[in-house]
């Protein structure tokens, strides 16, 4: 009886041909991967959160000079601003510029103030600022108490956040135009605006003499100090605010706040596309990583 190989018949199965797909090399890859995360920063920088330079000492001593913020620019498509949060806004044209420092016009100079605006690391344009929210809409506020402190639907605050020194005169009668003054006669805030002042009274040039700004200027909340390290604090609404928001209505009710107005197609877009370069620069990156692990 014949003995049966087992192999007989047996045909090894063809390898599938796959396409070789040819790894691009460092020097081609890490441009692309600059690019990627060039990109990301600017999409970031757009849509969601944004650093934000402190040029002047008008928010002393909350924030220093040369600070920098993280801004949240998504916050308030979500929800109405809340008195004692930090802001970062557009003046109107009555607001005087905080500070007019003479800047290089060399072709170099312009170069880095563009892309460091592109990503939300340049100094902000003379028509930023950053503020305390004290009243929204229909909130009558004035100064002073017989404390010498501002009121509030007459209502005095204890603003535990002006350090000593950095109040302004209280003896100083007002004067049409300046806030050199702490005194300031009641302010009724019109409809869709929002009475803003700096933590440095004596410096501050605020809505005691320039003005209540609308609330579609925000350009975001600055809700953390992240440079220098040793100032590094979040900006949370301090407690005096919280109590007076728990203890009495809000005037706001009264004078709705105009939110503004979502784009869909933003969301529907964007969001996608942060996405999508986030995969790519990590793919990038794995695939990288990779090689070198192969190469070693």
């Amino acid at each position: 009886m014949r003995s049966v190989d087992p192999m007989e018949g047996y045909r090894p199965a063809r390898r599938r041909r796959g396409v070789v797909r040819k790894e691009m090399p460092l020097w081609q890859e890490l441009p692309l991967l600059l690019v990627v995360a060039f990109c990301l920063a600017v999409l970031i920088r757009t849509f969601l959160v944004q650093a934000f330079y402190i040029p002047s000492g008008s928010m002393q001593s909350t924030l220093e000079i040369k600070d920098r913020v993280l801004v949240n620019k998504v916050v308030y498509d979500m929800r109405d601003p809340l008195r004692g949060e930090i802001v970062v806004f557009r003046g109107t044209d009555d607001w005087a510029p905080e500070v007019t420092e003479e800047v290089s016009n060399t072709f170099l100079a312009k170069l880095g103030r563009t892309v460091g605006d592109l990503v939300g690391v340049s100094r902000p344009g003379e028509r930023d600022f950053i503020k305390r929210v004290i009243g929204l809409p229909g909130d009558k506020v004035a100064c002073c108490d017989s404390g010498g402190r501002i009121t509030v639907n007459g209502v005095g605050i204890d603003e535990a956040y002006i350090a000593d020194g950095f109040n302004s005169d209280l003896s100083q009668p007002p004067i049409a135009g300046q806030c050199t003054s702490r005194r300031f006669n009641e302010v009724t805030v019109p409809a869709g605006q929002m009475f803003v002042m700096g933590d440095h009274r004596k410096v501050s040039q605020d809505a005691r003499c320039q003005g209540p700004v609308p609330i579609e200027n925000i350009i975001g909340r600055a809700f953390v100090v992240v440079w220098p390290s040793e100032h590094f604090t979040s900006l949370d609404v301090p407690d005096v605010w919280k109590q007076f928001a728990q203890q009495y209505p809000s005037a706001a009710a009264a004078h709705p706040i105009p939110m503004r107005e979502e784009n869909p197609a933003v969301a529907a877009n964007v969001f996608p596309l942060l996405f999508g370069v986030g995969l790519s620069a990590r793919s990038g990156m794995s695939s990288w990583r990779r090689r070198r692990r192969l190469r070693a």
